[in-house]
């Protein structure tokens, strides 16, 4: 008799997705202390950049300058939408990064948020140039470290690693 496989229900696939997004894989301490260096310093500059793009911070050109900005140069229309849109990436996936929480899921919003940087304004002028805009060697590599919390996620000492310890789908830590 054989039987057939049932695709997963609704309930089984959000407990997978709840999974996906939360678990902590095992990893010696010396790598989870890697992974908070490597979330701090990405939500360092990435509250700096958003904060500038939504609130004007730290000099920054805010909402208005940002949507003209991405208007005429990165060519994104409406600039408005892609300015809010930016700046809440930024600003709220670093502070998500920052406490490791929904870090899989923030990392790759800043992925994302790099990618377009690239495509949009710093490709045409090269890794290293020093015109404006500038070469596109900073995207790569908060691109790559987003990339590399969307791999690992944020280690045991984030919120993630709290939420999966109640909900059971922690891995035993090592070391």
């Amino acid at each position: 008799m054989t039987t057939t496989a049932r695709p997963p229900t609704a309930s089984r696939r959000s407990q997978n997705a709840i999974r996906l997004l939360f678990a902590v894989r095992a990893a010696p301490v010396a790598s989870d202390l890697a992974l908070v260096a490597t979330r701090v310093a990405l939500a360092w500059i990435f509250v700096y950049y958003g904060a500038g793009k939504l609130f004007g911070a730290f000099n920054g050109p805010g909402i208005h300058g940002t949507s003209l900005y991405f208007d005429n140069v990165a060519h994104l229309h409406p600039g408005g939408f892609f300015a809010v849109l930016g700046g809440c990436i930024e600003f709220f996936g670093a502070i998500a990064v920052a406490v490791g929480f929904c870090t899989r899921l923030a990392g790759l919003a800043l992925f994302g948020d790099m990618v377009m940087a690239m495509i949009t304004v710093t490709w045409s002028t090269g890794i290293a140039s020093v015109t404006t805009p500038p070469g596109y060697q900073l995207n790569i590599a908060l691109a790559v470290l987003s990339l590399v919390l969307v791999l690992l996620g944020a280690g045991r000492f984030s919120i993630d690693a709290v939420v999966a310890r109640k909900l059971g789908i922690e891995d035993a830590p090592t070391g």
